[in-house]
């Protein structure tokens, strides 16, 4: 399966840029959305967060603590939820060209992985900007955010497939998986500190793999803070585990997939 996604390298890059591109086809400012969209929201959240709620952090000084902690959370989670979103109904919105085109099906959600990973170095680009409106210039732990990403991805990936596969077999699995993903938005501490939480409550987001995910972007964007490498090791190990699973799925259920489509 990699080798022959190696030799179908051109075909996954074109059609990264073309779905890029098609987004905001007949647009007059065209790709510059692509950095308008995530600065605007970055603005309104540091706005409304600093400004008109004046929400605080614990344990952090300065009226920027809070939006800067909730937009590196959000930063963490949107590479994920785009990931694996897109790749529950991968196959599903792809079926006419599945059926008409022979190619590596596998090609699908990397291309969606391709598009994410571009969406969101975009995102951090329009995140840095806001940073530097509140007086935080970016800090050198930010060359540790690829790192962050490509774990992120992995587990995104893993879960995304997978789902993606059974989805094809049964419609269902894409509802499920939509409200999964909200439940597992609130399970990441994102919009609040892990700290807040009663004990059983932290037992359970502790255990979520993306907590030490958004915690990452939180030492690198808030604090400053080289990562610890060592926490990095669970959910690492989880989303091999996850990636496996999904490989070994895909290719055992994708000769049977265009004809249940």
């Amino acid at each position: 399966m990699l080798k022959a996604l190696w030799t179908y390298r051109h075909f996954i890059r074109a059609a990264i840029l073309g779905d890029l591109r098609g987004r905001f086809a007949r647009s007059a400012l065209g790709g510059a959305w692509f950095v308008i969209h995530p600065l605007a929201l970055a603005m309104i959240f540091a706005f409304v967060l600093s400004e008109v709620m004046a929400a605080k952090l614990p344990g952090v000084a300065g009226k920027a603590a809070y939006p800067i902690y909730l937009l590196a959370g959000t930063a963490a989670w949107n590479l994920f939820s785009e990931i694996l979103s897109r790749s529950v109904t991968v196959f599903i919105d792809n079926a006419s060209t599945m059926k008409k085109i022979s190619f590596p099906r596998l090609c699908l959600p990397v291309i969606v992985w391709g598009g994410a990973l571009i969406n969101h170095a975009l995102l951090l680009l329009a995140v840095g900007i806001v940073f530097m409106a509140f007086g935080q210039f970016p800090h050198w732990t930010w060359i540790f955010l690829p790192l962050g990403a490509a774990i992120i991805s992995m587990l995104a990936f893993g879960v995304g497939v997978l789902a993606g596969v059974f989805n094809v077999f049964a419609r269902d699995v894409g509802q499920v998986m939509a409200v999964a993903l909200g439940l597992w938005f609130w399970v990441t501490p994102i919009v609040y500190p892990l700290d807040a939480l009663p004990p059983g409550a932290r037992d359970i987001v502790i255990a979520n793999p993306m907590t030490p995910m958004v915690q990452f972007y939180q030492d690198i964007l808030l604090r400053h803070q080289s990562p610890d490498l060592v926490s990095l090791i669970y959910p690492t190990l989880f989303g091999a585990a996850l990636m496996s699973a999904a490989m070994l799925i895909f290719r055992r259920a994708s000769p049977e997939m265009v004809d249940a489509l």
